[in-house]
This record gives structure tokens, sequence and C-alpha cells, in this order.
């Protein structure tokens, strides 16, 4: 298979209409769409910055929630792939009048859209969509249950400084209960064969997160000198004043990327985070801007394995 200017093995057919998780997605798949990905990352270094490969189709960003990266990721990866986008505002919908989000896709659907990205706060809203309407519908993130495409592109970020997945230490940090995040991060590590560390305060992280096969440790500073990836989970202020979360100050001193516990990590360690951060409380700017960070490398691959799965998504 031809993408861009390279060639795609074609061993592994992709045969998703959609794509609503990684949990449901093997081994093959994944990699399917990182090697996709890497076919398409170069298109944005050249001085045309477009393929044909969408050309004439039609791709709705249906936010339910705000969001900066994820939407204006996916806007840019449509355009480059030479498709038409629609942006849906929630703010001004039908959903404001009682219209329910079946009947809202239903009739962007009935306009000639052929992909659907949705991010809603309930989780299976993507589900929901995709049992509703006939055209592909990708997750952008529901509720405190996957975030699928931030998942893959943080497994491309980490294959492309290590060479691999396989045997490598993951401690992904911070608030994991309410994360979809760590979810799609937790899925797919796992299938790839690395270790997966989960590390928060019990409140934030409780013990039955071992039964989807992830180690979890309740003191950051028990792992911080054994792992190879360390990515950093955004601390969501709308969760500060309820009773799971200690301080602010609290949580920076026992579970924050600072100066001093930085330098008791391996000389070599990646720092993720998938951001917007919050520079001081759950990381440090100098480490955020440092040479072992891989943050804004991950907002670069987010276009390229976008790309891949809008493509992918329409082949099947």
């Amino acid at each position: 298979m031809h993408v861009g200017s390279k060639m795609v093995a074609a061993e592994h057919r992709w045969k998703h209409k959609h794509l609503l998780a990684v949990e449901e997605l093997s081994a093959d798949d994944i990699r399917y769409v990182l090697d996709t990905a890497d076919s398409f990352k170069e298109v944005s270094t050249r001085s045309v910055k477009k393929v044909p490969a969408l050309r004439g189709q039609v791709m709705v960003n249906l936010f339910f929630e705000d969001s900066t990266r994820t939407r204006t990721s996916f806007a840019l990866a449509a355009q480059r792939l030479s498709a038409d986008i629609i942006d849906f505002s929630e703010k001004t919908s039908s959903t404001k009048k009682g219209e329910t989000l079946s009947d809202t896709a239903r009739n962007i659907e009935a306009m000639g859209v052929d992909i659907v990205v949705i991010r809603h706060s309930a989780a299976g809203a993507a589900h929901l969509l995709a049992r509703s309407i006939k055209c592909s519908v990708i997750n952008a993130g529901d509720g405190a249950h996957e975030h699928p495409t931030q998942g893959l592109l943080d497994l491309y970020t980490i294959r492309e400084r290590f060479g691999k997945v396989e045997g490598l230490k993951v401690a992904i940090v911070g608030d994991i209960v309410n994360s979809r995040v760590a979810r799609s991060n937790l899925w797919g590590l796992k299938k790839l064969g690395a270790e997966v560390i989960l590390v928060g305060p019990p409140t934030l992280l409780p013990r039955s997160f071992e039964q989807l096969g992830a180690r979890v440790v309740h003191n950051l500073d028990e792992v911080i000198g054994e792992v190879d990836v360390i990515n950093m989970l955004r601390v969501q202020f709308e969760r500060i004043k309820s009773s799971q979360f200690p301080s602010v100050r609290e949580f920076t001193r026992l579970f924050g990327l600072t100066w001093d516990r930085f330098q008791r990590c391996k000389k070599d360690v990646f720092v993720m985070h998938p951001g917007p951060m919050n520079r001081g409380i759950e990381i440090s700017s100098d480490i955020a801007d440092g040479p072992q960070s891989g943050i804004l490398t991950q907002v670069t691959n987010g276009l390229a394995v976008r790309m891949a799965v809008l493509y992918l998504v329409t082949q099947e």
C-alpha cells in the first residue's frame, strides 16, 4: 500500500470502520497505524503540505468539550489529506434546545459527512454514535473512558525515541482514575509488550487497575529510578476541590516531576505529557522544556497519527 511517498507493509489488513478505543485494537492493528503514520509524517515537511488521499471526503469535528490540541490536530490532519472540514460548535447547536446526540449526528450525516470525530463528556458517547450512524466515527475522548489517538501518538513517540516499545518500563503519573489518556496508554503499551506502572494517590488510583495488567504504586520515589519513560498527566483543577484530591502543594511534593526528583531518574529517561501542562505543579518548566522532553514531539507526531487514522477508517 502506498501512502505519501513511502510504502506500508500490506501483510496486515485494517478492518475497522471506526476508531473507538485502543482496547479494541490488536497489537498488529496498532503497529499498522504507527507504520502508516510513519509514511504520512514526511508530508508535513514538504513545501506543499498536502496529499489527495481523502479528496472529496467530508470530516466533521463534533466537540462537546473544549479542546485546542486535539481539535486543531484533526482539522489540520484532514486538510493535509485534502478532505473538507466542518467545525461543529455545541454552544450554538440544537443540542441546546434538547436535541439528542444521535439526532444531531444523523442530521449532520444527512448533509453528506463521511467521518465524525467526536469528543464528549459521557463515557460511551462514541460507541453510541457508531451504532446510530453509517459513517466512520473516531473517538477524540469520551469522559474518563478512552482517548485513542492520544494513546496511539504516545506509542508512536515512544517507539520513535527508543526504536521499540517492548520491554520498556513506562510510568504514568497523576490522576489515573479520571484519565482517558491513562487508559488508552495502558491498553496500547501492554499490547506492545511494555511494563506499565501507574502512580498516584490512593484516592485517584484504586488497586482495581491491577486487574488491567498494570503495576499500581502510590509512591513516585519508589519507582522514579527504574523507568524508561515518565508520562505526567495534567492535574485536573475541576477535581481539586473534591475529596479525591489533596492540596496542590501536597500533590506537587508527592507526585510532581520536580527538578530534585528528576535527578534520581535514569540518565536517558524520556519525559512526556499529553498537555495542556500546569507548569510547576505536575512538572517543572526546566524539565518540560529540557532535552529529555518529548512533549512538543508528541504534538508533531499527533498530526501524523491522526492523518493515518483518518485515512485508515475510510479504507475499510
